[in-house]
C-alpha cells in the first residue's frame, strides 16, 4: 500500500542517498559527486533536524520509493512575485525506476506545492533534469530567465 509521509530528520541518510542517485542519473563524474554527497550531507542535517528543509516521501510496503525536499527562501520581492519575499525551492525529486511512470513525481509536486504555499511562498523555483522537464511544463512551469556563475574559478582569474 502506499503512502505520501512528511521528511522526518531520521530520514537523512534517504534524502542524501535520492540526491545522489538523482545526480549519477543526470551523469554527474564520480569524484565531482562523492564530493557534493559529503557537502550536502553536512549542509542538510541541522535543517532536517529544525524543519527548515522538509518535504514528503513514498512508501510502498514500507520501502521509500520516492521523495522531494523543500525549502522556503527569503528573497526580495520583484516583479515574478511582487508582494512576497519568500521563493520556495524544490529539490532531490527521486522516484525510483521500478516505480515510475505511475504518477508518484505529480503527486510529490502537487504536495510539495501545496506546502510551500501553506508556508507563504508565492513563487518557486527548481532545477529541471532532461527527464523532470516535460512533467514540470505539463504541471505548469516554465524556463526563466535567472542564470548561474561559479564565482570562486572565475575571481581566482581576476585576482591574478
Amino acid at each position: 500500500m502506499k503512502t505520501i509521509r512528511p521528511l522526518r530528520p531520521e530520514d537523512l541518510a534517504v534524502v542524501c542517498e535520492h540526491r545522489r542517485k538523482m545526480f549519477a542519473e543526470m551523469g554527474t563524474e564520480p569524484a565531482t559527486l562523492e564530493i557534493a554527497s559529503a557537502s550536502y550531507a553536512i549542509w542538510v542535517a541541522p535543517q532536517l533536524a529544525d524543519g527548515s528543509y522538509f518535504g514528503f516521501l513514498v512508501e510502498d510496503a514500507g520501502v521509500v520509493v520516492a521523495g522531494i525536499g523543500l525549502k522556503v527562501m527569503d528573497f526580495p520581492p520583484n516583479p515574478v512575485h511582487p508582494e512576497s519575499n519568500k521563493r520556495g525551492f524544490i529539490s532531490n525529486m527521486w522516484v525510483d525506476p521500478e516505480h515510475r511512470g505511475r504518477g508518484l513525481a505529480r503527486e510529490l509536486m502537487m504536495h510539495g506545492e501545496a506546502e510551500l504555499l501553506r508556508r507563504g511562498a508565492t513563487y518557486a523555483v527548481l532545477q529541471a533534469s532532461a527527464m523532470g522537464r516535460l512533467l514540470y511544463e505539463k504541471l505548469g512551469w516554465s524556463s526563466t530567465a535567472e542564470m548561474g556563475k561559479m564565482l570562486g574559478k572565475i575571481l581566482d582569474k581576476a585576482l591574478e
